[in-house]
């Protein structure tokens, strides 16, 4: 039978809350702890409100791959010591996977950050120190999984350019979804979606201008992400972006009604193979259309839901766009790493440090 008098176990964050109120009780006094203790509440709340989905997900599924080294290795959960995270990420990229072959290391690195993250959640401290050695040995196995030949992972998305738009225009025929799939290629290339933002946004985010298109991008990973990018007429009504969006919505409003008018309807609709108007299309769905539309045009190379996004950065550099300007186009910080990524090179020939030189 249950007791309900005994006591309730406390977590090890509970413990360290609970020691951190006494002593502030014993710096500022009983009612200054507890509205310090209401502060730290607060915080808690607007760190959990401000969390990415897609974040917190990362958290969930990295803690259950720690779960699964430390049942495979017979090593305790709540403990972190370097030994532990050196054969955390040496496990990852031997056998870590579910089906027992070796994570990436991409992969494996996003499992260290978040599996620490669920550690300290749970009152475990993981000295700075000791990460950085588990860091380091990532690095160092990469290395030799790479003089192995050995790669992993999807590597960098392939980038769209202005052939594939064009390919993609020829494939793309005057039925609703025909000019769904050329307004959402076109208009996410010239801003540089991701998956989740075109099917995030609204019928009001859309605004049209007289030089074009003003969109309000209000979902993403970073305060960058949130931004209202400009996209004018193209010279070529081909593969023009500003007059696919307002073909693909007024085809959009023949076909299902004027419904479609209103400032809250989604943006992008998910259209069955009848012509069907089946309900917002989301991040899962705009990569799926994505892909479908790019090798129903036969591009050679397989385009992602990341492909636009890169293709951006890599024709604006191309074109000689300013990079703080190509930055805010796409809703990255400034100088930002992750967007030089995206910048990628023809073939290594005309822009080359080499090139020109003798």
């Amino acid at each position: 039978m249950k007791d309900d008098h005994l006591p309730v176990a406390l977590s090890p964050a509970e413990t360290e809350r609970t020691a951190l109120v006494e002593q502030w009780a014993a710096r500022h006094g009983v009612e200054a702890a507890a509205r310090l203790a209401q502060a730290e509440d607060l915080a808690d709340a607007v760190a959990a409100e401000i969390r990415p989905a897609n974040t917190e997900d990362t958290y969930t599924k990295s803690w259950r791959v720690w779960e699964r080294f430390c049942a495979a290795t017979g090593l305790p959960e709540l403990e972190s010591s370097r030994g532990a995270l050196v054969a955390f990420v040496t496990w990852m990229l031997r056998e870590g996977q579910q089906n027992s072959k070796g994570y990436a290391p991409a992969s494996a690195s996003t499992h260290l950050a978040a599996a620490v993250v669920g550690l300290r959640k749970r009152g475990v401290k993981v000295s700075a120190d000791d990460q950085a050695k588990a860091r380091i040995a990532l690095d160092g196995l990469e290395v030799k999984l790479i003089k192995a030949k050995e790669r992993r992972g999807r590597g960098k998305a392939e980038a769209a350019d202005p052939d594939g738009l064009y390919a993609i225009a020829a494939a793309c025929d005057d039925s609703l979804e025909g000019r769904r799939d050329l307004a959402l290629v076109l208009t996410g290339f010239h801003y540089a979606s991701r998956a989740s933002e075109p099917a995030g946004l609204l019928n009001a985010d859309v605004s049209v201008r007289a030089k074009g298109l003003v969109i309000n991008v209000l979902t993403g990973k970073t305060k960058h992400s949130v931004r209202s990018p400009k996209i004018g007429y193209a010279s070529d009504p081909t593969i023009c972006p500003v007059r696919a969006w307002i073909a693909y919505r007024e085809a959009l409003i023949a076909h299902g009604g004027d419904a479609h008018r209103s400032p809250t309807d989604s943006a992008f609709h998910w259209i069955d193979q009848h012509g069907n108007i089946r309900g917002p299309l989301g991040p899962e769905g705009v990569t799926q259309a994505i892909k479908r539309i790019a090798a129903r045009a036969g591009i050679p190379v397989k385009w992602t839901g990341h492909s636009l996004r890169s293709g951006l950065a890599s024709t604006a550099r191309r074109k000689g766009k300013d990079a703080v300007a190509i930055a805010d186009q796409g809703g990255w910080a400034r100088h930002s790493r992750s967007m030089l990524g995206y910048m990628q090179r023809d073939d290594g020939w005309d822009d080359n440090a080499s090139a020109g030189l003798t």
